[in-house]
């Protein structure tokens, strides 16, 4: 019997027939595997107190509309959502789905279609935000996650125990197709593994989609020829169709390049769900890079509408991405704490994940299982795990790190992270650099090895002119790295 607080009984009673349909404060166990779990931050509109606003955003978000209706049935019943459990003080409302609400093909776009869909924008909220969820069992076996991971990468790139050191090509638009592939070749060939596309990358007309990628090739083959490694590319297919999507994937695929050498980014929230699903069904031996443009409209603890970085991030998981960008914790220039973007990271990274309110396995299989415990301390070392037996979880999504870090920041967040488990992809970290592209690669490389190496990167730079100079650059006051901003204003 849970212990009810004097507002919570008061509020009971102000409730109507209707309204009382949406709670059950006595629900003995919700994590029985038969609902979606979500704590929101909430905060009613004028006309209602806090319950009868939460029952109107579970009816809403569930079965219901603003009226009892004659077409309901014991059944329809079973559907409804559940008000289970409230916080007056911090301002946080618990509510249980029954997943069986949700298609079930697996798709993320009827979860949030539900559960952030037309409740945002109802008049009895001041403040509604998704801050976390949980997934039962039972309802990750309906949906694909990764197929193709971080791991799978690091294996094709040959390494281990660092991130992956990437970039973005900047500046972010204006270069043709062979300036283009100029930076990508002079990144690889200083020592860089991995180059993306920048998010609003398509088929412009001063550089052409058919061109980009038939020179980013020629690029990689020349600087995998004379660095001996491999390296990778992630091409935006992101488009105004499904058809056209599919048709740069295919191009990319078709081009000639070395499995594993190239990913398909997808800009998730602009391009939509569906795309994001698309790609991991039809492309399941590709890295899905999903980047997160426009995410900042929900998540931004600023705004009171909306869904935390955790929870976009655990839907990337659960449609498929291999990976998605977390922020850089506040240690670049995105906005962002540890608490936001270690927690997202770490919430999609793990097998056993702690977030802001659940911990989440991402076992399909009891979590009590030895194998499952075994995969779990497995998992805590950072050894490979769900290679030979995918049927038992959801693998690994990588975190994707980016937005104003630099070759002397990149220890500053590995600290803060506590891994090396991510992609990271500085922009005019390495493209400003005073001697240009290929050194900035060079003392990205260089840093890395200091990290690697447990040596200070002063100390290090000693012996290595590209990271002295990063670090004498990257660390002039503000005011003299204008010319850095103007390279990359917006990631």
């Amino acid at each position: 019997m849970v212990i009810k607080s004097s507002q919570l009984e008061t509020e009971l009673k102000s409730l109507n027939a209707k309204q009382l349909h949406y709670t059950n404060f006595d629900l003995p166990n919700p994590q029985n595997g038969e609902y979606l779990l979500c704590v929101f931050h909430f905060i009613p509109g004028k006309g209602m107190n806090t319950l009868q606003a939460a029952t109107e955003i579970a009816a809403e978000s569930s079965t219901g509309t603003n009226f009892t209706v004659q077409t309901e049935t014991a059944f329809s019943h079973e559907m409804d959502a559940l008000v289970y459990q409230i916080d007056y003080k911090k301002e946080l409302v618990w509510i249980a789905y029954p997943w069986r609400l949700f298609d079930r093909g697996g798709n993320i776009q009827s979860i949030l279609t539900y559960v952030v869909g037309n409740v945002l924008g109802m008049k009895q909220i001041d403040a509604l935000k998704l801050l976390d969820m949980w997934f039962p069992p039972a309802m990750l076996e309906q949906y694909d996650g990764p197929s193709y991971t971080l791991d799978d990468m690091k294996k094709y790139l040959g390494i281990k125990n660092r991130p992956v050191l990437g970039t973005i090509v900047k500046p972010k638009m204006g270069l043709t197709s062979a300036e283009y592939a100029e930076v990508c070749y002079d990144f690889w060939k200083g020592g860089g593994d991995f180059v993306k596309n920048d998010e609003p990358q398509a088929n412009q007309d001063f550089c052409p989609y058919d061109k980009m990628i038939k020179y980013v090739k020629e690029a990689m083959d020349k600087a995998v020829k004379e660095t001996g490694k491999k390296k990778v590319h992630s091409f935006n297919v992101s488009a105004s169709d499904f058809d056209t999507m599919i048709k740069r994937c295919e191009m990319i695929r078709k081009a000639g390049f070395e499995k594993g050498s190239y990913a398909y980014l997808i800009d998730g929230l602009t391009a939509g769900w569906m795309a994001v699903q698309t790609l991991r069904r039809r492309y399941p031996n590709v890295f899905i890079h999903f980047h997160r443009a426009m995410h900042g409209a929900f998540t931004r603890p600023e705004n009171p509408i909306g869904f935390s970085v955790l929870v976009l991030s655990k839907f990337a998981r659960l449609a498929g991405a291999s990976g998605i960008h977390t922020g850089t914790a506040g240690v670049g220039k995105m906005k962002g704490t540890p608490k936001d973007d270690i927690t997202a990271a770490n919430g999609i990274l793990k097998l056993l994940a702690k977030g802001h309110f659940f911990e989440q396995s991402w076992s399909k299989i009891p979590t009590k299982d030895k194998d499952v415990l075994k995969m779990v301390r497995e998992d805590s070392h950072h050894h490979v795990i769900l290679e030979d037996d995918s049927w038992r979880g959801i693998k690994k999504c990588a975190p994707i790190v980016s937005g104003g870090l630099n070759p002397v920041l990149l220890k500053p967040f590995i600290d803060i992270a506590g891994t090396t488990d991510f992609i990271t992809t500085m922009g005019a970290g390495c493209h400003a650099h005073p001697d240009g592209t290929q050194a900035g690669a060079a003392a990205l490389v260089q840093a890395c090895e200091a990290y690697q190496k447990k040596k200070p990167i002063e100390k290090y730079a000693r012996k290595h002119e590209e990271l002295r100079k990063a670090i004498e650059f990257f660390s002039k006051p503000k005011k003299s790295l204008k010319n850095v901003e103007s390279i990359e204003k917006t990631h």
